[in-house]
């Protein structure tokens, strides 16, 4: 019982806390009580998930309603090990939201601030428990409405225009999902996930049947910004406040990608993905938006919105793993799923120091701070090598696995283009490195000082993450594998 337990209490705790440090007093206290919050969730996480290693799948009944006819949380090791890697970004970002969150958000708006926060970890943290289709729908909501009034709070007035624009997108995704998921129920009559991959393969010709899969994979494409129909994120993650882009970089699109898995390999039947061109659109959509996004990036004038661009092309190679649709490619997309949470964070964290300095993230006011900001300029270098795949980096690992799954389908165009990516994610990382060090010092940075310790211990923990897992891949290759053996995906 105390692994249900234990699933349950992911959600209900940082629900129940949501409201109460909404009404703390102000100060530092509502900080407190959500980084307390964040940390008791990351360790509960763990022991789920050495819970479902030593045990197998938990299945926690809310209510005592047996499923379908309840709603069943379901955890086996893909979901796990999605919800460990919510629940660790979130305890290593809240010591870094401190000064942050001082600096950036008004005082009067601090504790509105942090419980929105907890609403959105507790969405996240929701759609990688529930069992039921109709559940992770309004943890989706949770999540994505918390989403949008945390980016609104950013200190330019763009943060409006982006929030707004985020809401559009996500609302119109989400009501994609709910059509898919009222035209599926409309066939089955269940919610309950196994029990829809139990009903759906004697539906699986009904042409409602396959317009519902496709509305779905829709909705959560638009949640995942995957290319073409990335256009929110690149503002989003650029103007919203720095602890925003950091916590929804590493973990939003993720479980996104989390959701598509458990839609393709889990509820619907192999005879419904194969009438639809599921994976020759992720692999087109992976290739154009890996070279298009990586492109725009080198353009860029502000660093969060290069690294947002980056993302962009990050999530490429995701999707292209998901296309190729082989053991190992799945296995590289949730590698590099848990990789890209490493290294977009520190580097998000470690462009947080310096608009925590200077106030801004512009290519053109950041020159010369390399030198007197040298432990937050160390941590843009090794994130930005994982972020390129250098041996010896988690991003190596991960493409590594990436192009052996296109070898061995020996689909060439494919290993071209994750090089090209790499390639040109020299020219924009290179081009960072390039004003913090080489280009002469604004004359109002002369003075300016390193960041607080405060930033700089959660941003090298995630630098030293990148390094780590470059090195040893037991955790992230070791659970990617028992995950695709959950999926059930056959090696080919």
């Amino acid at each position: 019982m105390m692994q249900g337990h234990t699933s349950l209490l992911l959600v209900v705790l940082p629900l129940i806390f949501a409201p109460i440090t909404a009404v703390l007093p102000r100060g530092r206290l509502t900080w407190l009580a959500t980084m307390a919050v964040t940390s008791i969730c990351a360790v509960l996480a763990g022991m789920q998930l050495m819970m479902v290693i030593d045990g197998g799948v938990i299945s926690y009944e809310l209510g005592g309603w047996a499923p379908p006819w309840g709603i069943e949380y379901r955890i086996d090791s893909l979901n796990a090990f999605m919800a460990l890697i919510v629940a660790i970004i979130a305890a290593v970002t809240l010591p870094y939201a401190l000064l942050s969150v001082e600096k950036e958000i008004p005082e009067r708006q601090v504790p509105l601030f942090y419980s929105a926060f907890l609403l959105c970890f507790t969405g996240l943290l929701g759609i990688t428990q529930t069992g039921d289709i109709f559940n992770l729908f309004v943890f989706l909501e949770i999540s994505s409405l918390s989403s949008y009034a945390l980016i609104s709070l950013g200190r330019r007035r763009q943060a409006l225009t982006s929030a707004y624009q985020y809401l559009i997108m996500g609302t119109i995704g989400a009501t994609f999902f709910l059509i898919g998921v009222g035209l599926i129920y409309s066939e089955t009559g269940t919610l309950n996930m196994m029990d829809l991959a139990a009903r759906l393969p004697g539906v699986a010709d009904l042409r409602t049947t396959q317009t519902g899969f496709a509305f779905i994979m829709i909705g959560f494409a638009l949640k995942l910004a995957l290319f073409p129909l990335h256009l929110w994120l690149p503002n989003a993650y650029a103007y919203a406040p720095s602890v925003i882009t950091v916590f929804l970089a590493a973990t939003a699109t993720k479980v996104a990608l989390y959701v598509m898995l458990r839609v393709l390999y889990t509820i619907f039947p192999e005879g419904v993905v194969a009438a639809t061109p599921t994976g020759d659109l992720f692999i087109l959509s992976g290739m154009f938006g890996i070279i298009s996004a990586s492109v725009y990036a080198v353009y860029q004038a502000n660093v969060k919105r290069l690294l947002a661009y980056s993302s962009v092309a990050q999530i490429g190679y995701m999707a292209l793993g998901i296309g190729l649709g082989s053991a190992t490619s799945v296995m590289a997309s949730i590698v590099h799923l848990f990789n890209h949470a490493l290294m977009k964070g520190a580097l998000f964290m470690a462009v947080g120091a310096l608009i925590y300095r200077i106030g801004s993230s512009r290519v053109e006011n950041i020159r010369g701070l390399g030198r007197q900001m040298p432990w937050t300029f160390g941590a843009i270098i090794i994130g930005g090598l994982s972020l390129i795949g250098v041996p010896g980096t988690a991003g190596f690992i991960s493409k590594w696995y990436l192009v052996l799954a296109a070898l061995e389908q020996q689909i060439w165009l494919v290993v071209a283009v994750i090089l090209a990516g790499s390639l040109i994610a020299v020219v924009y990382v290179g081009k960072v490195i390039e004003a913090l060090y080489y280009k002469p010092p604004v004359e109002d940075n002369i003075s300016v000082k390193e960041a607080p310790m405060l930033l700089l211990l959660p941003t090298w923990a995630l630098v030293l993450a990148n390094v780590y897992f470059g090195l040893d891949t037991g955790l992230s290759v070791g659970m990617a594998e028992h995950a695709v053996e959950t999926l059930g995906i056959i090696a080919k």
